[in-house]
């Protein structure tokens, strides 16, 4: 019998193997939904068809995702109203009520698939995530590409419709109806001999069984260190940093920095700085007041900065970004002055992994084991792309575990899948970090796919 954890950390027996999602943001979130979604569909064929048994020889080609098909023996079980197939359980790190840290992605190219993962009635819903949702999308919107000191446009991007989500937002959105069990560092990874199962260890001394693993735990990934160790899976540290700043202002000063553009704004900076401003949430479109913005400067940091600088205190952060607006145009150069000196920040040394490089390349044992997001592709943030991979690898692997339950060889698919998604998000992280050093750098910043290519895909 298999054995998978409970809610409250008992085991439980008896119960069919789930897929196990290591890590709740919104990849992991997205692809549970996908399944829950299809494993939804399956059973209202069953409630809907003259003959429900005839369902099982249907030959499923959707372009989504058949969750988990029932065997023969489940017939009854689904006749008598019980959903097909197999559940997902996804595993959290962070304690329930952790808060953490909140900011904004940008969801282009990748849109279209999230549609597909989450139930269709959750769509219209899109626009209730939105750094300021009041303002409708755009089938097509405008990104101005400024010179950091002088404010004039350098370039300027049409694309869309472009949709700014706030994370939090998104992770509450696709959390819904799911088993999230929080409190679960991973921290081994074994597998059955007999090749059929695969067991999650957590630094707690519980653990769960499953019929595959999905590492889907962010860019310091513990599914990435399981499977290739400490050396080969640790993130890889750039010279690059940024400081991060949240902050509302009196009406005037909101609607001052707001004028600007009514979502975000992007600069190069002489200096040999990046920087980005930005809405992070407008929840009250009549009290200015009320807005949060989120603005930025990056900056070429070299390792040994980043170490000799790792316990500065965010009052040091921040005045060490006050310092570098000195010299840019508003909205940067306004925002910080009018930015506390107290005020909490959050800093970043920039990081990436690129999964095409030598000795990256993980055991997925048999297509027990694989990952999606950052944890296989981080990337630099600037060109947009991280989100919209993500949620591209959650299609494809729901398409993938669909196939695998149609009969289909679980190794072949897991591989293909793992050799496309290495392929493109690989790719990516080249292209993002060699964008991240252009960027930073005067001479060359007309040179950058930012410039050059905006947020379109790279293929």
């Amino acid at each position: 019998m298999a054995e998978i954890l409970g809610p409250n950390g008992v085991v439980q027996a008896d119960s069919p193997l789930p897929i196990l999602i290591v890590g709740s943001g919104s990849t992991g979130l997205a692809l549970a939904q996908g399944l829950r979604k299809h494993m939804s569909l399956c059973h209202g064929l069953f409630q809907q068809h003259p003959n429900p048994a005839d369902v099982l020889f249907v030959n499923y080609t959707s372009s989504f995702c058949l969750a988990f098909v029932a065997p023969i023996c489940g017939l009854q079980r689904l006749l008598s109203g019980e959903k097909a197939g197999i559940k997902c359980v996804v595993f959290e790190k962070q304690p329930e009520q952790a808060r953490e840290r909140d900011w904004n992605m940008g969801l282009h190219w990748g849109a279209l698939v999230l549609k597909t993962l989450m139930p269709d009635e959750w769509w219209s819903r899109i626009q209730s995530l939105q750094v300021d949702p009041h303002v409708p999308t755009k089938d097509e919107d405008t990104l101005a590409f400024i010179h950091g000191t002088t404010g004039e446009r350098m370039n300027a991007f049409t694309f869309g419709p472009f949709y700014r989500l706030r994370r939090s937002k998104l992770r509450e959105l696709l959390s819904q109806d799911l088993e999230v069990q929080c409190s679960k560092h991973l921290s081994d990874i074994t597998y059955a001999e007999d090749g059929n199962s695969v067991t999650a260890h957590f630094a707690d001394g519980t653990s769960a069984t499953g019929k595959m693993l999905v590492g889907a735990d962010g860019a310091r990934s513990s599914t990435r260190r399981c499977l290739l160790g400490s050396e080969a899976g640790a993130i890889h540290r750039i010279p690059y940093a940024a400081t991060f700043v949240q902050m509302r202002f009196t009406k005037e000063q909101a609607l001052y920095l707001r004028s600007f553009h009514p979502l975000y704004l992007a600069t190069a900076h002489p200096g040999n700085y990046f920087a980005f401003f930005g809405m992070h949430d407008a929840v009250d479109p009549n009290d200015p007041s009320s807005w949060v913005f989120f603005f930025y400067i990056s900056w070429h940091s070299s390792l040994e900065e980043q170490d000799a600088t790792a316990n500065w205190t965010d009052a040091q952060r921040l005045a060490q970004q006050k310092d570098f607006a000195k010299t840019f145009c508003d909205p940067w150069k306004s925002a910080y002055e009018w930015t506390p000196d107290d005020a909490p920040v959050w800093h970043l040394g920039l990081t990436d992994w690129d999964p095409g490089f030598e000795g990256h390349r993980w055991d997925n044992h048999a297509g027990l084991v694989t990952m999606v997001g950052d944890a296989v592709h981080p990337m630099t943030y600037q060109r947009g792309q991280g989100l919209n991979h993500s949620i591209t690898d959650a299609g494809k692997l729901r398409d993938t575990i669909v196939r695998i339950n149609e009969g289909g060889d679980r190794k072949q698919l897991v591989t293909e899948f793992e050799e496309e998604m290495i392929a493109r998000g690989g790719d990516e992280v080249r292209t993002g970090t060699a964008n991240t050093i252009l960027l930073h750098n005067w001479e060359k910043v007309m040179q950058s796919p930012f410039f050059q290519k905006g947020l379109k895909k790279n293929h």
